[in-house]
This record gives C-alpha cells, sequence and structure tokens, in this order.
C-alpha cells in the first residue's frame, strides 16, 4: 500500500522538473478547459486545430533568429496565429467561403511552411521538439509565462463572459443590442491563440490543442451549464496533466503523448459512463424495459 502511494507522489516530490511540469498541466489546464468549451459551443472545434497550426510558422521563425528562445518563439507564435485567424476572417467576410474551409486552408499552409522551416535550418531533433514539445524541460521562465496567460484568459472570460455566452447562442441578438459582436469573437480568437502558445511551449504544436479540446469534449457528458462544463474540463485537463506526469516516468513514455492519450482515454470513458448522453445512460434502460 505505502509502495502504492508513494508511486504516486513520489516523482513530484523526488524531482523539481516534475513539479514544473504538473504546475504548468494544472495552468492549462485552468486555461484551455474554458476556452475549449466554448470553442464547442461555437462550433468551431477544429479552429483550434487550425490554430494551433497555424502558431507554428512564427515559432519557427523565432527559433531560427534566437534558438530555443521563450520570447522570440512565443512571439512569433502569437503573431502567426492571430494572422492567420485575420486572414481567414477576412476571406470569409469578403469571400463566399466559409471559414472552417479558410481556417482549413490557412491551417496546411502554416503547417507545411513551419515545418519547412525547421527541417530546412534545423535538425530533426529540433523538428520533434517543435512538435511535439518537452514538457518535462519546462524552466521557471516558461512556467511563468504559461501562468500568466492561464490567469489573464480567466481574468478576461470573466469579464466578458455574458456577451461571449449570448454571442455563441445569439450572435444576432448581441449585434443588435450592443453592436460589438466582431470585437467580442476577435477578443476570444487572441484568447485561444495565447492558450495555444502556452500550450506550445510545454506539448508542442501538435499536442497543445489536444488539452484544449478533448477536456472539452468530454466535459459535454458530465455537464449541462456553460460553466459547470468549463470546470469540469479544466478538472479533466489538470487529472491527465497528472496521470500522464506518472505515466510518463513510471514506464519511460514521451510525456506529452502520454497526457494527451490519457485525456483521450477519460473522453472515451466519458462517452461510455458519462451521466449526460453517455451510452449506459441511454441503452441501458431501453434493454432494461425490453427485458
Amino acid at each position: 500500500m505505502n509502495q502504492w502511494v508513494d508511486g504516486l507522489f513520489a516523482p513530484f516530490v523526488e524531482f523539481s522538473f516534475m513539479r514544473r511540469a504538473l504546475v504548468a498541466c494544472l495552468a492549462l489546464g485552468l486555461g484551455c478547459g474554458p476556452i475549449g468549451v466554448l470553442l464547442t459551443l461555437r462550433r468551431m472545434s477544429l479552429m483550434g486545430d487550425a490554430l494551433s497550426h497555424a502558431v507554428l510558422p512564427g515559432a519557427a521563425i523565432g527559433f531560427l533568429i534566437a534558438g530555443f528562445s521563450l520570447a522570440a518563439m512565443s512571439l512569433g507564435g502569437f503573431a502567426a496565429g492571430l494572422t492567420v485567424a485575420l486572414l481567414a476572417g477576412l476571406v470569409t467576410r469578403f469571400t463566399g467561403q466559409r471559414e472552417d474551409a479558410s481556417f482549413a486552408a490557412f491551417y496546411l499552409i502554416s503547417l507545411a511552411l513551419g515545418v519547412l522551416i525547421v527541417s530546412t535550418r534545423g535538425s530533426s531533433v529540433d523538428l520533434l521538439h517543435v512538435l511535439f514539445g518537452t514538457i518535462l524541460a519546462v524552466d521557471n521562465r516558461s512556467l511563468l509565462l504559461v501562468a500568466s496567460i492561464a490567469s489573464l484568459t480567466l481574468v478576461t472570460l470573466a469579464l466578458i463572459y455574458r456577451p461571449l455566452i449570448v454571442e455563441c447562442f445569439d450572435p444576432g441578438f448581441l449585434q443588435s443590442v450592443q453592436g460589438r459582436g466582431a470585437a467580442y469573437h476577435l477578443l476570444f480568437l487572441v484568447l485561444v491563440v495565447l492558450n495555444l502558445v502556452a500550450g506550445f511551449q510545454a506539448l508542442g504544436t501538435l499536442m497543445a490543442v489536444g488539452l484544449m479540446m478533448l477536456p472539452a469534449a468530454a466535459a459535454r457528458f458530465w455537464a449541462q451549464e456553460v460553466w459547470s462544463m468549463a470546470a469540469v474540463a479544466a478538472s479533466i485537463a489538470v487529472l491527465s496533466g497528472y496521470l500522464g506526469l506518472l505515466l510518463s516516468y513510471h514506464h519511460d513514455l514521451p510525456s506529452g503523448p502520454a497526457i494527451i492519450l490519457t485525456t483521450g482515454m477519460i473522453y472515451l470513458l466519458s462517452i461510455v459512463l458519462g451521466r449526460r448522453d453517455g451510452l449506459l445512460v441511454r441503452f441501458l434502460p431501453r434493454l432494461h424495459l425490453q427485458s
């Protein structure tokens, strides 16, 4: 029993890099959970994936200029992600193309460009670092950045919560009452990009969106109100980070994929066991009646 308990806590007691990684998962979960729920409610789930890849070219350019510099890669990634979001919005506004199609197009261009830049001037190790991250290598500066973005996200969401929710369900009404629906939409996209930049520092571009969207997708099977879904999503993200780090430590697995796969397992369990529209809730009463 004592060995089992030690296995759950000893890595975080003994090693400072494990503690930093756990705190990074906590901050990422608190920031990405609510953002993922709002993306899901707005039917913009794939936009999060597109923006996560849009960060790559800017981060790659920052890497070429300054190496693995936190400031350069973060600023480059934020600028690239925001540029893609604005360009996709402009294409949708001034042409007949849907927003999801324009985001998909820019996402493919961004991913290919980012991989090309890193592959041309860096090594395969550099490319793997950019794509998949190294959460166990998170230092104090990166941790401060992730925590600051999470804090800014929560404060901003608290300030614009009501108009943002109204804009999710009835943008026409918000436009008629306040006339600032586009401003709230743009501010929300800025928060999405910021959290993807934070996730990029720890999990890489290919994994960052996983901690944003999978907990949000799982949360809908457990909660109904927006605030409760956000709380459940954040809790699932933090729990996944903890369990994924333990799994990677005890079985010598890559930490980023271990965290995302743990989140994916919780999502699959939620599909089956969730109290809201889970498979057991939906089909067990029918089987009972038939028998």
